[in-house]
């Protein structure tokens, strides 16, 4: 995958696991923010507040860099670390993974605990539909408006989105791309005759 891509999913999923009566119930849940996190985790605390855990783990950002498991009561890294390894081996980001246990009576013991909470998060994510998204990021350029058919031949040529544009004696766009394809774009509208970037 290139380094200006990355995988999320396009809509909330779930999945559910039974293990020795124990029942876990799991959703993966695209998010951008650390607030929508909380806000979703908040949500299925109120929604399945006679569980007694709701373990989760997310990931965010297109670097993978942003994440947290939470093992909510169980021993130390039974349940949110195997939900986040499962986050890290899909290659997946701006998503969080929620698995709900209620407890059937029969200890599972730590090694019961990972295969049943990374069990859970697979089956979740496994049901969700993963896409591909790029990095992307915009640049506004300014020139004169005789100059105006040299940019838009290298608008069509290159395909950026066109985010916005003013039309005067002077003229400026702001073009979005995706990120590895955004050097090519400024070399060839700065030697355009007039024109500049705006930073």
């Amino acid at each position: 995958m290139a380094d200006d891509s990355y995988k999320t999913i396009k809509a909330l999923s779930e999945g559910y696991y039974t293990e020795k009566r124990s029942r876990f119930i799991s959703y993966a849940i695209p998010v951008r923010t650390v607030e929508e996190v909380k806000a979703q985790v908040e949500k299925y605390r109120k929604q399945y507040y006679d569980a007694r855990h709701v373990c989760w783990a997310y990931m965010l950002g297109p670097e993978h860099t942003v994440f947290r498991a939470n093992d909510d009561g169980e021993p130390s890294s039974t349940a949110g670390k195997p939900i986040l390894g499962q986050i890290r081996s899909n290659e997946l980001t701006d998503i969080l993974v929620v698995v709900i246990r209620y407890f059937g009576g029969i200890e599972l013991g730590t090694s019961g605990l990972i295969v049943a909470y990374r069990t859970a998060a697979a089956e979740a994510i496994a049901a969700a539909e993963v896409e591909e998204r790029t990095v992307n990021e915009e640049v506004t350029v300014a020139f004169e408006y005789p100059y105006l058919n040299g940019i838009m031949r290298i608008v069509k040529e290159e395909n950026p989105v066109i985010v916005s544009q003013q039309f005067e004696m002077d003229c400026k766009m702001t073009l979005r791309i995706r990120k590895g394809a955004m050097e090519r774009l400024k070399a060839r509208l700065q030697k355009v005759e007039s024109a500049y970037l705006v930073e």
